[in-house]
C-alpha cells in the first residue's frame, strides 16, 4: 500500500490517499481548497478510480470536501454509524464555526467497531475511538503498521479538543490507552505533521498529556 499524505491547508484536515488494488481517500478538509487536494491527487491517480473515501469523524474540517470530490469519482462514502446523522440530515453544529451550511450527503456504509475496509492487498480495520467526537474512529493497516488517527492524537504528544458537541476526556484517553496497545511505527494523524517512524511513542506522549488534564 502505497500512502501519500496531503498536508492540510488553514483549518482543513489533513487528506491520506492510499493506492493499492483500490484506491481509497482518508477525509476530505472542508471543500474551501478542494482545487488543491484534487490536484494533488492527480498527481498520484485519476480521480475516478477513487473507490472510497473514510471518513474519520463527522466534523466539518474532515467532511465538507466531499461534494467537490464526488464530482470527479463514483466513490463509497464511509464514516462511523454514530458520526453519520450529522452527514445525512445536515446537521450544523460543527459547520457553524466555519460560517456554512453542513450539506446533507448520502452515507453508503456506517461503519462499526472491527470492520474491514479491503483495499486488495492490504486492509485497514476500523477502532472505535470517542473522546473527541461521538463518532471518531482510527484506521489501523497491520502489515505496514500503520495507524490513521484522526483528532484522537497528534504528533508530538497533541490530542484532540474534547469542547465540541460530543467530546469527552474521559473517553478519549480510553480511546489512546486503547491504541497504545497497537503496534505502531507510522502515525497519520487528522492535522499537522505525520510521523514514518516510532508512531508508539507519539501516543504515550498524547496519553501522557491528556492525563494530565484530569
Amino acid at each position: 500500500m502505497q500512502i501519500v499524505p496531503i498536508p492540510g491547508v488553514g483549518f482543513d484536515s489533513n487528506v491520506y490517499l492510499l493506492i493499492d488494488e483500490r484506491k481509497a481517500l482518508i477525509d476530505t478538509g472542508t471543500g474551501f481548497y478542494a482545487d488543491y487536494i484534487i490536484k494533488k491527487i492527480k498527481e498520484a491517480c485519476p480521480l475516478e478510480e477513487i473507490s472510497f473515501i473514510i471518513l474519520t469523524h463527522e466534523h466539518f474540517d474532515h467532511t465538507g470536501g466531499i461534494d467537490a470530490l464526488k464530482k470527479f469519482c463514483d466513490a463509497e462514502v464511509m464514516i462511523h454509524e454514530e458520526g453519520a446523522e450529522t452527514l445525512e440530515e445536515g446537521l450544523d453544529w460543527s459547520s457553524c464555526f466555519f460560517g456554512v451550511k453542513q450539506k446533507k450527503v448520502k452515507v453508503d456504509r456506517k461503519l462499526k467497531e472491527g470492520d474491514i475496509i479491503s483495499l486488495g492487498k492490504s486492509e485497514l480495520v476500523v477502532l472505535h475511538t470517542p473522546g473527541h467526537s461521538r463518532g471518531s474512529i482510527c484506521l489501523y493497516e497491520e502489515k505496514s503498521k500503520s495507524l490513521f488517527s484522526g483528532d484522537l492524537i497528534f504528533c508530538g504528544g497533541g490530542i484532540g479538543r474534547t469542547d465540541f458537541y460530543g467530546g469527552d476526556l474521559e473517553e478519549l484517553i480510553q480511546s489512546i490507552e486503547r491504541i497504545k496497545k497497537l503496534d505502531v511505527n507510522a502515525l497519520y494523524p487528522g492535522h499537522g505533521e505525520w510521523a514514518v517512524e516510532n508512531g508508539s511513542f507519539h501516543i504515550k506522549l498524547a496519553e501522557r498529556y491528556a492525563r494530565q488534564l484530569i
